[in-house]
C-alpha cells in the first residue's frame, strides 16, 4: 500500500527548510508554495522568485507531513483549509512560521509568514516612541489596531505587549489563531498564550474563560465574530486593558466594522458601549521605499477617544472623525494624509505612491 503523505513522518524536509531558511536571510515577510509555480517570497512588499524547480502537488505535501499536526492534516482534508505554526531553528536562532494551507483548483497550497525569533522594537518598525508610551501607560479599556493584511498589526501588538512583559508585574493573556511571537519570561510577570484550535476552540471562548484568570492585559489576536467583540467591549468596561486587531483600511472604519458585527437593532447599543469602553484606534500602512527592495516604511492614523469622539462614535457620526484627526493634532490624533506628507518630505517614499495613499492630494504640496 502507497504511504499516506498527510502522515507520513519519513517525508523529506531538507528542501523546505532551505527554502524557510533563504526567506529568513532575506528578512522576506511570506514564503508562497503554489504548484505550477516556483517558490516565491514577498521581499519588502515585493514578490520574488526564488531560482528552484517548479513545485509540483508532492512538494506541499510533504510540507504537511513534516509540520503539520495530524487533527490539522484531517482538517484540511474536509475543510480545504488549515491554519498552524510550527518552529525550526535558522542561523542558530529558533524562528517561527504562520502557516495557510489551503486548496487552489483541486491542488493543495501553501502561504508561510515568517514570525522573526526576537519581538523587535519600536525603533526598528519606525513606531513613535511617544505613542508607544502612552499606549504603555493606560490602565484599562480597549486598543484596536487595524489595516490590511500585511500591515504589521500582529508585530505593532507585539512590541506593546511585550513592553508590558519587561515592566513586571503583569499577568498577559493572550487568545491568537496561531500562536505567532513568543513573549520570554521577565520580571515578575506572568504570559500564557492560548492558541485556537489546539488550546480553545474559539476566541470568545478564549477570552470568557481568560477573564477568570487574573488577567492584566488581554490580546485577542483578532475580533472575527459578535461573540468575541460583545466579550471585548464587557472586558474592556470592566477594568482590563484589552489589545486586539481588525482589517479595515482606516480608523472609523474599524468603528463601524466593529458595529456591523452586531444586528441592526442593537448597534446603537453597541456603539454607546464602543464610546465608553474604547481608548485608541491605530491604523497602519506600510509603503514602499524609494529604491525597489528597501525596508517599507510605517505611515499611522492614530484615533484617540476623547468627548467629541465618543459622541461621534454613539451618534454614528463618522463621517466628521476626518476632520478631528486633522485638526486635533494637540491631542495626539494623525491623519495617514499628514503621516504620509512626512514620509515624503523625509524622502523616503516617492511622490506617486504618497498620492495614491492619501485622501487629499493638495496637502502634499503644503
Amino acid at each position: 500500500m502507497e504511504p499516506d503523505p498527510l502522515h507520513d513522518s519519513s517525508s523529506p524536509d531538507t528542501q523546505m527548510k532551505i527554502w524557510l531558511a533563504r526567506a529568513v536571510n532575506m528578512e522576506a515577510s511570506d514564503l508562497h508554495l503554489i504548484p505550477g509555480y516556483r517558490p516565491v517570497v514577498r521581499l519588502h512588499g515585493n514578490l520574488v522568485e526564488l531560482d528552484e524547480a517548479i513545485l509540483d502537488d508532492r512538494a506541499i505535501l510533504d510540507l504537511i507531513a513534516t509540520y503539520c499536526p495530524a487533527g490539522l492534516a484531517e482538517r484540511y482534508r474536509v475543510e480545504r483549509n488549515a491554519d498552524f505554526s510550527f518552529e525550526i531553528p535558522v542561523n542558530g536562532h529558533v524562528n517561527r512560521f504562520r502557516t495557510n494551507l489551503f486548496f487552489a483548483d483541486e491542488h493543495p497550497a501553501a502561504c508561510l509568514r515568517i514570525v522573526p525569533s526576537v519581538i523587535p522594537d519600536f525603533a526598528w518598525a519606525n513606531f513613535p516612541t511617544p505613542l508607544a508610551e502612552r499606549v504603555i501607560g493606560l490602565q484599562d479599556g480597549l486598543v484596536i489596531l487595524t489595516g490590511i493584511t500585511g500591515s504589521g498589526k500582529t508585530t505593532s501588538l507585539a512590541m506593546i505587549v511585550d513592553q508590558f512583559n519587561q515592566m513586571g508585574g503583569r499577568r498577559i493573556i493572550t487568545v491568537e489563531e496561531p500562536v505567532e511571537y513568543r513573549y520570554p519570561q521577565a520580571g515578575n510577570s506572568v504570559v500564557t498564550q492560548r492558541e485556537v484550535g489546539s488550546d480553545v476552540r474559539s476566541f470568545a471562548e478564549g477570552l470568557r474563560s481568560g477573564l477568570r484568570q487574573d488577567p492584566d492585559v488581554i490580546l485577542v489576536g483578532e475580533v472575527r465574530d459578535r461573540e468575541t467583540a460583545q466579550i471585548v467591549l464587557s472586558a474592556a468596561e470592566t477594568g482590563h486593558l484589552v489589545f486586539t486587531s481588525l482589517h479595515t483600511r482606516d480608523t472609523k472604519g474599524a468603528i463601524s466594522r466593529f458595529a456591523d458585527l452586531f444586528p441592526q437593532d442593537v448597534q446603537s447599543d453597541i456603539r454607546s458601549q464602543l464610546a465608553i469602553g474604547l481608548r485608541a484606534i491605530i491604523c497602519q500602512r506600510l509603503l514602499p521605499d524609494l529604491l525597489p527592495g528597501k525596508k517599507r516604511h510605517l505611515a499611522l492614523e492614530v484615533l484617540w477617544n476623547s468627548i467629541p469622539i465618543a459622541s461621534c462614535i454613539r451618534q454614528g457620526k463618522l463621517e466628521t472623525i476626518d476632520n478631528y484627526l486633522m485638526t486635533r493634532r494637540d491631542e495626539g490624533m494623525v491623519s495617514f494624509d499628514e503621516s504620509i506628507r512626512k514620509l515624503l518630505v523625509a524622502g523616503k517614499i516617492s511622490y506617486q505612491v504618497a498620492e495614491q495613499n492619501v485622501r487629499d492630494p493638495s496637502i502634499l504640496k503644503r
